[in-house]
């Protein structure tokens, strides 16, 4: 099983960036707990601030082997139709993560370009989050 996490803005901050809402965990200490907690999956990770440069990391995985995608598009989520858009045109099933609860939160961080596309979402449960999105794609029923 080979799955790729691609986060986007700002969580290349996390552990830093309002801890109250994100945790003090930065994701590549995390990341690593999950290779060790998953040691049968092939996990790889990518983070970019570049909404152009998610989009062909997308296109990259997309055909490319993957089993599947988890994808936090941070506030891309909220704004880009071009993410949306490549999620469509790409094979691999992409599960949205979040980290916190977005319809907790600001009224705009309660519409996803990326949820009509994907596989499934998941949201609100700080980095386990990343946790039950692997899971998904472990548990085929």
């Amino acid at each position: 099983m080979k799955i790729i996490i691609v986060n986007g803005p700002n969580l290349n901050l996390l552990g830093k960036r309002e801890p109250e809402v994100y945790g003090k965990t930065t994701f590549e200490e995390y990341f690593a707990n999950l290779q060790f907690k998953f040691k049968d999956v092939q996990l790889e990770y990518y983070q970019s601030n570049v909404e152009g440069e998610i989009i062909n990391k997308l296109h990259d995985c997309g055909f490319e082997g993957y089993d599947g995608i988890i994808l936090n598009a941070g506030a891309y989520t909220h704004t880009s139709i071009g993410i949306g858009d490549a999620i469509k045109g790409i094979t691999a099933p992409v599960v949205e993560v979040h980290i916190s609860n977005t319809f907790g939160r600001e009224e705009f961080r309660h519409t996803s370009y990326i949820s009509p596309v994907a596989k499934g979402v998941i949201l609100g449960f700080g980095l386990k989050s990343y946790d039950l999105a692997i899971q998904s794609f472990l548990n085929k029923d």
